[in-house]
């Protein structure tokens, strides 16, 4: 998917292009850090976490749930609430974002597969339910890194806000 302007459209890259990209710079000992999320509603937890991502290694890369893998999720039946090409192109515009990668698969493993991040992040909230693709990163090498979420901050109380401001 390309976006037809902006900044932000040649970050967005399909998984062939980002593959080849990412031989590129590892060659140049650059490291490659992955996380992934719908990110349907940004808000400033989201932020905060690729920003500590941005911490962690010289390439961010960020896997962002399709809509088709949003709603393979049974998030809520109105999700995703923001279209995926609008959530790629404002999760492209951040500062502390390298690249953006959309997948169709109910999870990102084979996207993890197929790009070797040396470190994968995730949220504190995904230490009980298991991290995937944790196996397969480690058995390469790399790491796991689990950030600690800004309280109160999650893209489901804000529908939920906005859910109970419109019954009133």
């Amino acid at each position: 998917m390309r976006l037809s302007s902006g900044a932000a459209a040649g970050k967005i890259r399909t998984s062939d292009e980002l593959t080849s990209e990412l031989s590129l710079r590892r060659n140049r000992h650059e490291s490659v850090v992955f996380t992934n999320g719908c990110y349907d509603i940004l808000h400033a937890g989201h932020v905060r976490f690729l920003e500590q991502c941005r911490a962690l290694g010289n390439i961010i890369v960020v896997g962002l749930n399709s809509d088709v893998s949003v709603r393979a999720q049974n998030k809520d039946k109105d999700r995703p609430i923001v279209a995926q090409e609008h959530r790629a192109e404002v999760i492209a515009a951040l500062q502390s974002v390298d690249y953006v990668v959309l997948f169709d698969e109910p999870t990102p493993l084979q996207l993890i597969e197929r790009l070797r991040p040396d470190v994968l992040v995730k949220g504190e909230d995904w230490r009980d339910k298991g991290v995937v693709g944790r196996e397969f990163v480690e058995s390469h090498g790399g790491k796991v890194v689990l950030l600690p979420l800004v309280e109160g901050l999650s893209t489901t109380n804000l529908i939920e806000k906005i859910r109970a401001g419109a019954k009133r």
